[in-house]
């Protein structure tokens, strides 16, 4: 497996921008893919975004395309989700996580960052 750590999130006001941080280690990722989820209370784990570590293919779901990035730096073995135009609804524990590109499900799991947008 992966180990995942994030970093980043926080409190901001809608509209506002933020970023989140993954840093991964313990495997070569060429043959993975990255995701960030999230989660607000009562709510299932919501897939946000992926991205294919060796080409750098990009998906997103609906509700944040057009206003998140998903990028990853090979050097710094880092993933990141950039968050622009943030909305109440986006507030959530924000999780980094990895599989084997085609595998089915993602297995390594980062402990999760807040992100708080007030409105």
């Amino acid at each position: 497996q992966v180990q995942l750590v994030e970093s980043g999130g926080g409190l901001v006001q809608a509209g506002e921008s933020l970023s989140v941080s993954c840093a991964a280690s313990g495997r070569s990722l060429g043959p993975y893919g990255m995701g960030w989820f999230r989660q607000a209370p009562g709510k299932e784990r919501e897939l946000v975004a992926t991205i294919r570590w060796n080409t750098g293919y990009t998906n997103y779901a609906d509700s944040v395309k057009g206003r998140f990035t998903i990028s990853r730096d090979i050097a710094k073995n880092s993933v990141y989700l950039q968050m622009n135009s943030l909305k109440p609804e986006d507030t959530a524990v924000y999780y980094c996580a990895a599989k084997v590109w085609v595998s089915r499900n993602f297995d390594s799991w980062g402990q999760g960052t807040q992100v708080t947008v007030s409105s």
